[in-house]
C-alpha cells in the first residue's frame, strides 16, 4: 500500500530467508520496482536492480535468496549481495551494492521511507 512517500506491508507478511515483496517504485521511473526481504529477523528494502547492469535481481518473482539462503543472488549474471548490507560479495560486481531503502518496522508495520 502506498502513503504519500511510504510503502506499507504487515509484518506477518514476510517470513525469514523467503520470498521477497515486491512493490512498484515509480518516482524512479514506470518500470522500476523494489523488494523487501527479511533475513536474522529484520526487514530490508532494495531497489530492485543488479550492481552489474540494469537488470532485476529475480528471474522468478520474489525469490531472491540463493538456495542456501545467505546471500541475495542475480539470477542473471549470479553476483551474490550481504542482505544486511547490499554489498556484492561474488560476481561481476564485486565491491559494489545495491540501493538500500530506509525500513522500519513498529505495530507489526513495514514502512519503506522513500523520502530519504
Amino acid at each position: 500500500m502506498h502513503k504519500q512517500n511510504k510503502i506499507i506491508f504487515n509484518s506477518d507478511e514476510l517470513h525469514e530467508q523467503s520470498t521477497g515483496l515486491r512493490f512498484d517504485l515509480t518516482h524512479l521511473g514506470a518500470q522500476a520496482t523494489g523488494f523487501l526481504i527479511r533475513f536474522n529477523h529484520q526487514p530490508y528494502a532494495y531497489v530492485n536492480q543488479c550492481a552489474h547492469m540494469p537488470v532485476e535481481l529475480d528471474w522468478n518473482e520474489g525469490e531472491f535468496f540463493t538456495a542456501q539462503k545467505d546471500f541475495l543472488i542475480c539470477a542473471t549474471h549470479g553476483a551474490c549481495y550481504e542482505p544486511q548490507t547490499g554489498e556484492c560479495v561474488f560476481g561481476p560486481c564485486k565491491g559494489k551494492q545495491l540501493q538500500a531503502l530506509k525500513v522500519t518496522e513498529e505495530n507489526n508495520q513495514i514502512i519503506i521511507h522513500l523520502d530519504v
